[in-house]
């Protein structure tokens, strides 16, 4: 009843004029936006009967192709990986329910389509979807329930916003909160593994959730656990390179007791998207501080990716340190979030241009044949080529969810910064 309660109060109140485009825009933008809000509105309506969230296409593997990437071989590999799909399963929808981490991104992919087209139809599946994460506010078991409700009633908040709104994402960044390991000085990300206390580069992106929520409800206690879980990961997760270790564990002290990957290529390899999330985390942390020494971490970072990305389009390998080879796996998941943490990050700094200029190459590519589906094509996600976790031969050369809400984003922003002067 909560939830009906709260669909039909969005519904009566929105009043939001600037989703309504302005101006004219660049053809490649126009394609983009019109593919976008085909596939959503054809994948909302396929799913509208189902209690699920799309997240991507079943993908087979061959160990052989794995072997080949991560550059080492093992008896025991095959019997390591997560299970390779049945043949009649290949190319159809995975989908997921709401309490995996994926589950926010495909309604803020409709929030954010919305706000681009002002469609209205966009807005009511958006409505719809977000609404089908409210049990979720109750859940305590995963990190990532910043990524599931800032991505989704987050956005809700700013184009349909409403007191229901606030109160879910203070119960949820209550939740978040108590992962937090004061001694430690990071909040837990996983309750799995034979780690002590893992904590992964991923989590940089949850802080959101509590900076937002610090600022809806005036009360600093949120902000103070961001702060130091950026600290401190800041402190122990980067090599000299700034490239980003995937997971650090702590011991009880708050001394490290190893680092590893878990998505990546090897322990020392620098995974694509971990690198996004990092200086995307960092951009943001010095938007809600004004602390240089985020801002800092973040150019650092970024800087390192411009070097380390090898790709000729610049949407990069899944790691920095994986062969090149014809068949290597390109994931336009990372390539979305370093555009979109580029775009904010040239805001900050005086040589800006340098860092929109690229985030517009990678979106102007991933706008284009390559990467972009065609209308009705697959699976009624918007890109191609995304990559997972290839170690776990899991979601490889597929489209993800979170690839497309973070190049929604980046659209987002590089219109609001294209005639912005630096």
């Amino acid at each position: 009843m909560r939830t009906t309660t709260f669909l039909s109060f969005v519904l009566a109140g929105v009043v939001f004029t600037s989703c309504q485009p302005s101006t004219k825009r660049e053809a490649w933008i126009e394609k983009a936006l019109d593919v976008a809000s085909y596939q959503l509105n054809l994948t909302a309506e396929e799913m509208k009967d189902s209690v699920k969230m799309p997240r991507s296409l079943w993908t087979g593997y061959t160990v052989d192709f794995l072997e080949e990437q991560l550059e080492r071989e093992s008896a025991t590999f095959a019997d390591s990986l997560w299970p390779n799909p049945a043949k009649e399963k290949l190319g159809t929808l995975r989908s997921c329910d709401i309490y995996d981490w994926t589950s926010g991104f495909f309604p803020g992919s409709l929030w954010y389509a919305y706000e681009l087209t002002g469609n209205e139809r966009l807005k009511e599946e958006a409505i719809r979807y977000t609404n089908r994460l409210y049990p979720v506010r109750k859940y305590r078991d995963n990190h990532d329930i910043g990524f599931m409700m800032n991505c989704s009633y987050g956005n809700a908040l700013r184009l349909a916003p409403n007191d229901s709104i606030i109160s879910v994402l203070s119960e949820t960044a209550d939740n978040l909160c108590s992962r937090f390991n004061v001694q430690i000085g990071c909040i837990r990300s996983w309750d799995f593994g034979t780690w002590n206390y893992p904590v992964i580069i991923d989590n940089m992106m949850n802080l959101d959730l509590l900076f937002h929520v610090s600022k809806l409800t005036d009360d600093m206690r949120y902000r103070q656990v961001a702060i130091q879980h950026a600290r401190t990961t800041m402190k122990h997760h980067f090599r000299p390179d700034y490239t980003s270790y995937h997971v650090v564990s702590y011991n009880a002290d708050g001394t490290v007791e190893k680092r590893q990957t878990h998505q990546g290529k090897n322990d020392e390899s620098a995974w694509a998207r971990g690198q996004g999330w990092a200086v995307y985390g960092y951009t943001a942390c010095f938007r809600e501080t004004g602390d240089t020494l985020f801002l800092q971490e973040a150019v650092h970072v970024a800087d390192m990716i411009r070097k380390r990305n090898t790709a000729p389009d610049l949407i990069c390998y899944w790691d920095f340190d994986a062969p090149v080879k014809a068949d290597t796996p390109r994931d336009a998941s990372a390539a979305a979030v370093i555009a979109s943490a580029f775009l904010e990050l040239s805001t900050f700094v005086p040589n800006g241009e340098v860092y929109f200029n690229y985030a517009e190459t990678i979106l102007k590519n991933l706008s284009g044949p390559a990467y972009l589906a065609q209308k009705g094509t697959n699976g009624g996600f918007i890109l191609m080529h995304s990559v997972g976790s290839l170690p776990h031969g899991s979601e490889i050369d597929t489209p993800l969810n979170y690839a497309d809400y973070y190049y929604l984003e980046a659209l987002k922003r590089y219109l609001d910064l294209k005639n912005k002067p630096f």
